[in-house]
């Protein structure tokens, strides 16, 4: 079966990859724009808009920011539609003093709004809209032009293809041959279902990482009633900052034209400043945050790679944070001695009976620690390299040239959202959003950061598509 351009010759045909939060985010703002399109969303989940980050969640899982920071441009506005749902928000209204703006609200709601919002976007009998195509995109059907096929044998002929798959998943933090992978006891992906399935109440559980991937693991393991021990490793120990809210901040630091340790001693003395000013350091950060592509941008590739060998922990840990009362849960387990944090790195395992025992370096020397754990978590986050990932779609534009990975890493080469090949040249038609973006980015995380790259990608396709009829665009993509 080919679903294509029949009937719609003079308006646009958009195929997006992944119906998460990205992918969903802008087939609604683009139609918005376009309201006479009809747009594929190729996602093999039932359901739209949540992805991992809002779907495979609790209600103890909340948003890192607070609400009045996670307004996307949709009508009804974010905070609007939450008043409607107070019973879902009541312990964040206690926590805000009632203030829904500065609530930390459970993040499935996040999901089920945007949800909502596609379903009211789904295509009527006049065929324009949101399509949900639930199959796996594999591949191109060519090079030149656009065109996906899918795992089911469909093939979509679309004037514009836009690669929003989201974060990848985490890789393992240690050798691919390492036995340990092979064992029941080590999970690769905290988020695949079951991953906590299984797992005694009183087993002893190690997590790899100290980020937010862990808390939220570690939150899960207790609102589960898990008693055992729970030990979280990381090269540092470094746990993510509370978030703090109030407070307003205009930098002036000279930021653009420093070398990353100058950027970081510039932004910290920033910090001192707003600190002895009586406004938390966090809106310094929180005023710059527009201006992280400009300064990522004007880096050498050796000054990116020295930022991320040597200050990207602590960048994380600043730019990172958790709601208030997240902190308080993960302060409580810390408390009670069933949670503990440590700087090392594991160097070794071993089978012991049931267990397997980790043998870790603590940080700064000292006499390796030995810990026995039926269950080993990987929380170091989602991976960014494209190498070696088994997403099906990736692969093939890789293989193609027709995207390919950038030096360092971090996700593939964009310009401005359009994707560049192997000779460097940018696409007509293929573009990306999200975690993909980084290199160019370095910070594409935020709900605040992925909307303005949506709106900037929908403004700038709909003036290209007003310049060229649609009718052309094939021709054209060949001829140039």
């Amino acid at each position: 079966m080919t679903l294509h351009r029949t009937n719609f010759e003079t308006h646009p045909v958009v195929a997006v990859i992944g119906g998460g939060f990205t992918g969903t985010m802008f087939a609604l703002k683009y139609l918005r724009a376009q309201p006479r399109t009809r747009i594929f969303v190729i996602e093999r989940s039932d359901r739209l808009g949540r992805g991992l980050a809002y779907g495979a969640c609790s209600d103890f899982h909340v948003l890192n920011v607070p609400v009045r920071r996670m307004e996307m441009g949709l009508e009804p506005s974010f905070s609007s539609w939450l008043a409607r749902h107070p019973a879902e928000i009541a312990e964040a209204l206690v926590e805000s003093g009632g203030d829904i703006g500065d609530a930390f609200v459970p993040r499935f709601l996040l999901g089920r709004y945007v949800e909502e919002q596609a379903i009211r976007a789904t295509a009527r009998s006049n065929g324009f809209g949101i399509v949900h195509l639930r199959a796996t995109a594999t591949e191109l059907l060519d090079r030149a032009t656009p065109g996906v096929r899918l795992d089911d044998g469909r093939k979509v002929h679309a004037d514009i293809v836009v690669v929003a798959t989201g974060n990848l998943p985490p890789r393992s933090p240690f050798a691919a041959d390492n036995w340990v992978h092979g064992t029941d006891h080590f999970v690769a992906d905290p988020w695949a279902p079951g991953a906590i399935d299984e797992l005694d109440p009183a087993d002893p559980v190690l997590l790899l990482g100290t980020g937010l991937t862990m808390i939220d693991v570690a939150l899960k393991l207790s609102a589960r009633r898990h008693r055992g021990p729970v030990l979280a490793v990381s090269r540092h120990g470094l746990l993510p900052h509370t978030y703090k809210i109030g407070g307003r901040w205009e930098s002036t630091a000279p930021l653009r034209a420093a070398s990353p340790r100058i950027f970081m001693r510039r932004l910290r003395g920033e910090m001192e400043r707003a600190e002895a000013a009586g406004v938390s350091w966090q809106r310094v950060l929180d005023s710059i945050r527009p201006r992280i592509p400009e300064i990522w941008k004007s880096w050498s590739g050796r000054e990116r790679q020295q930022f991320l060998r040597h200050l990207r922990t602590i960048w994380d840990t600043h730019r990172h944070r958790m709601a208030p009362r997240i902190a308080q849960k993960l302060e409580a387990l810390r408390d009670s001695g069933q949670l503990r944090i440590l700087a090392g790195r594991v160097r070794d395992f071993r089978q012991t009976g049931a267990q397997v025992s980790a043998e870790i370096e603590p940080r700064g020397g000292g006499e390796p620690i030995n810990f026995a754990a039926t269950r080993i978590f990987n929380c170091t986050g989602p991976r960014s390299d494209i190498n070696g990932t088994d997403i099906p779609f990736i692969t093939d534009l890789s293989r193609r040239g027709v995207m390919i990975r950038d030096p360092l890493g971090l996700g593939i080469e964009t310009n401005d959202s359009t994707v560049l090949d192997s000779t460097g040249r940018p696409s007509s038609w293929l573009y990306a959003l999200g975690s993909l973006t980084r290199p160019s980015q370095w910070e594409i995380t935020s709900v605040a950061e992925l909307t303005a790259q949506i709106d900037r990608l929908t403004e700038r396709v709909v003036a290209n598509t007003r310049r060229a009829p649609w009718n052309s665009l094939h021709s054209l993509a060949k001829a140039v």
